[in-house]
């Protein structure tokens, strides 16, 4: 650290915040510490009485905060992510589409055990919406050593964080229950449904309603196969009761069922099965009566992942375990709460 005159400051870096007072009206740094000094800086600097500044010197091997942390950014950040300017030393990371938020937490833990380097991020494998902040990035001290930024550029391998973007599916829904078939009740979920997908951006290319007999869901499930459904949902029927038979009718229509039952409250008697129809391998879907009357539920912890793509294995399921008991707060507040998270 040393004294220099204003005059002489352009290119400097500040060692502390310069306070600007216009009396009557305001109080507050117009210059925070790490700044490096312009041009244009010197007229404001002398207006704030200040002839003469405290600098950093300039050291070899060693990077400032604002260029170190856009190297951070260059070596961990993936598609869909737009960068912000750097403010005090960090720069914050901005989803530049709706999408699947996909964090590759053992890199990021690598990341933040190489020592002054930290970076932080919401949770993974949730939706965010274009505009969100998600992540931001900075050093700890205001210089950095070359040799820190360097290894970190050769550990990280892949994008440490990432947006991926949702397809744009087509969904068959196909809705059990002789309550809703012989129209003794109205159907509530396929409006619930249609919202949902419409949000993710997908479409709900029909709905068919049945009774309770296996074969008429599963020839239901079929035919959505044959017209090319993206995705099929099957609402009612899910649990344990005589009546409740749509895992037979999933299993009866062909598809392979990779889990039923998912440790989610809401969303205890979720299925997961896979299908063969004329474009590749579809997703069909068992979903529990609650996906229906709760904001938040299994239909939001697995629907974005089937939507970008990611593979859903049975253990991504039994993982969910850990923040999967909705707390039923007085009002809900998801996706910002701690639910599947």
């Amino acid at each position: 650290m040393k004294v220099i005159h204003v005059h002489d400051a352009v290119g400097s870096v500040l060692c502390h915040d310069i306070t600007r007072i216009v009396p009557g009206e305001s109080k507050g740094p117009v210059f925070r510490k790490g700044h490096i000094v312009r041009p244009e800086d010197i007229k404001v600097l002398l207006e704030t009485g200040k002839e003469h500044l405290y600098v950093f010197e300039p050291l070899a091997g060693m990077v400032h905060e604002n260029d170190a942390a856009a190297r951070i950014v260059a070596a961990t950040v993936g598609a869909n992510l737009m960068a912000g300017d750097p403010k005090e030393g960090r720069i914050d990371l901005v989803a530049a589409c709706d999408g699947l938020l996909r964090i590759d937490v053992p890199a990021l833990n690598r990341v933040n055990s190489l020592g002054e380097i930290t970076m932080a991020t919401l949770h993974g494998m949730q939706f965010v919406t274009k505009g969100r902040a998600v992540a931001g990035t900075r050093v700890v001290p205001l210089m950095i050593g070359e040799d820190k930024l360097r290894c970190l550029e050769a550990a990280v391998k892949r994008p440490v964080v990432e947006v991926l973007p949702l397809a744009r599916a087509r969904v068959g829904v196909v809705t059990t229950g002789s309550e809703v078939y012989y129209g003794r009740i109205r159907d509530a979920f396929g409006p619930v449904l249609r919202k949902k997908f419409a949000a993710l951006g997908s479409t709900v290319m029909g709905q068919t309603l049945t009774s309770d007999e296996v074969s008429m869901t599963a020839s239901a499930i079929a035919d959505f196969l044959h017209q090319g459904a993206d995705m099929i949902v099957v609402t009612g029927g899910m649990s344990v009761d005589p009546d409740d038979r749509t895992p037979a009718a999933i299993r009866a229509s062909g598809a392979q069922i990779l889990c039923y039952g998912a440790p989610v409250y809401p969303g205890a008697m979720f299925l997961l099965a896979y299908a063969e129809g004329p474009g590749g391998r579809v997703p069909v879907l068992g979903l529990p009566g609650c996906v229906m009357y709760h904001k938040a539920s299994i239909f939001d912890l697995i629907v974005p992942r089937l939507l970008a793509g990611v593979e859903v294995t049975a253990e991504d399921i039994a993982a969910l375990g850990h923040g999967g008991f909705c707390a039923s707060c007085p009002e809900c507040a998801y996706p910002v709460c701690p639910f599947g998270k």
